[in-house]
């Protein structure tokens, strides 16, 4: 419908204003994302990698609180700088799709790929970092494209296995030495698993004025 006559139609410039709100609002929420994770390595660094202990050490009923934390901790600053760029960039993509979703995606992610690296990582071990969500985010842009049908999406995720392909194949390498490859399998099946159990609805107000234009169906009702 065009606007008044005279009157200026301000609902494109409201919409573009969305738009840069929520990237201004996803670029905000992973660089202080990003920026915590170095603040609690220096703060592990001068504690003497006390910090470490919220590492996650399978099969032990009292690391289980540690299920959470663990992904937010590293074991040096080679390793959150492996961690930031990648977070970074796909937190930020996955956050333009909606604030509460990315928080629900990054939930499911943390706390399957926590529980799964206490199941199955090998005894001993201590498992902390980021790559598990990281996992997780490429392996949610992979797929929510072709879940949701949406084309700007699948380009997305065919984008994200283009540069990050490579190294997410190193990654589930069973052959690495010091790499939990055990997180990072269950963080992948657990992005695509958010892909499907977070995947975003039909524009119902949009189908219902589709279904409107089309005429009255079953005497005057329309379909829901």
């Amino acid at each position: 419908m065009a606007g008044t006559p005279g009157v200026p139609d301000t609902r494109s410039a409201e919409l573009e204003w969305s738009r840069g709100d929520r990237a201004r609002a996803a670029a905000k929420l992973m660089l202080g994302w990003v920026a915590l994770l170095w603040l609690l390595e220096v703060a592990d660094a001068l504690s003497g990698h006390a910090l470490d202990g919220f590492g996650i050490v399978p099969r032990t009923a009292s690391e289980l609180v540690d299920v959470v934390p663990a992904s937010f901790i590293h074991f040096g600053f080679a390793h959150v700088a492996a961690n930031s760029v990648p977070l970074l960039v796909l937190g930020f993509l996955a956050a333009l799709g909606g604030i509460r979703r990315f928080v629900a995606v990054c939930a499911l992610v943390v706390v399957a790929d926590g529980l799964g690296v206490w199941l199955i990582a090998p005894s001993g071990t201590n498992t902390a970092g980021a790559s598990g969500l990281i996992f997780g985010l490429f392996g949610f842009h992979l797929v929510t494209g072709f879940v949701e049908r949406r084309p700007l999406g699948v380009l997305v995720g065919l984008l994200v296995a283009a540069i990050w392909g490579g190294s997410i194949l190193t990654g589930l390498a069973p052959t690495q030495s010091g790499v939990s490859w055990q997180g990072h399998l269950v963080g992948l099946v657990a992005g695509v698993a958010a892909a499907f159990v977070l995947r975003r609805r039909a524009d119902r107000p949009a189908l219902r004025r589709r279904r409107a234009s089309q005429g009255p169906q079953e005497g005057g009702l329309y379909r829901p």
